[in-house]
């Protein structure tokens, strides 16, 4: 696996993602500026990491999705490439419009940051089959607008397909249906809103995010 992590005007997670990228790969991920025209050419993993892209002064990933380098992740998206957004990463998703869905304030309009557990609701996806259906995992949030939206009918397909990959137990920031991320319709985007690559040592608190890694790059392999 080659990853490439997309970095963006105050971008806060990009090191962490590409310690977690290293530590499942062997390999250092190569770190592309939003302002590139393209990604490398051998690229087969997009990483859009957490962060306040732009200072979230307009809406929350809403001038990120439109930086240059964001037309080859979306083609690259469209063409199978896999792509996770983790957080604000998961905000430039929807606004890019490769997930359906929003990220709103947070219900109680404040800023959530802690450690939440997580149900597993899918395991068959690339980014989850390091882990059983049903599993319980572990990752921290770090975010004020986490709240995630959907209409109805988007929310019923979603659970319907099996493209909801995990919920909070303990709902953090509001989000329909106690949604925590969400896969498309072809199985190779994922965003959600908690940080995995906080969780990769008993150091940090746990390693349940360096089997989510390490199940991404089986998968891949």
């Amino acid at each position: 696996m080659k990853p490439a992590v997309i970095v963006f005007p105050a971008s806060n997670c990009d090191r962490d993602i590409a310690m977690a990228l290293e530590q499942a790969t062997g390999k250092p991920a190569a770190m592309v500026w939003h302002g590139d025209a393209s990604l490398p050419t051998d690229t087969d993993f997009i990483v859009l990491p957490g962060g306040f892209s732009y200072g979230d002064y307009l809406r929350s990933g809403a001038m990120a999705a439109k930086s240059p380098v964001m037309r080859d992740v979306i083609e690259k998206a469209k063409s199978g490439t896999p792509v996770l957004g983790v957080c604000n990463g998961f905000q430039i998703l929807c606004e890019a419009g490769l997930l359906p869905g929003a990220l709103m304030r947070n219900a109680g309009l404040k800023f959530v940051c802690r450690s939440v557990t997580l149900k597993v609701e899918n395991s068959q996806s690339m980014f989850t089959s390091g882990f059983e259906k049903g599993q319980y995992v572990n990752f921290p949030v770090a975010n004020h607008d986490g709240n995630y939206f959907a209409d109805d009918e988007t929310l019923d397909r979603l659970e319907g397909e099996g493209r909801v990959a995990f919920k909070y137990v303990d709902n953090p920031n509001g989000s329909s249906r106690d949604i925590a991320g969400v896969i498309n319709d072809a199985g190779n985007v994922l965003g959600m809103m908690p940080h995995p690559e906080r969780m990769i040592s008993p150091l940090l608190g746990g390693i349940d995010g360096t089997t989510f890694f390490k199940g991404i790059l089986d998968a891949a392999a």
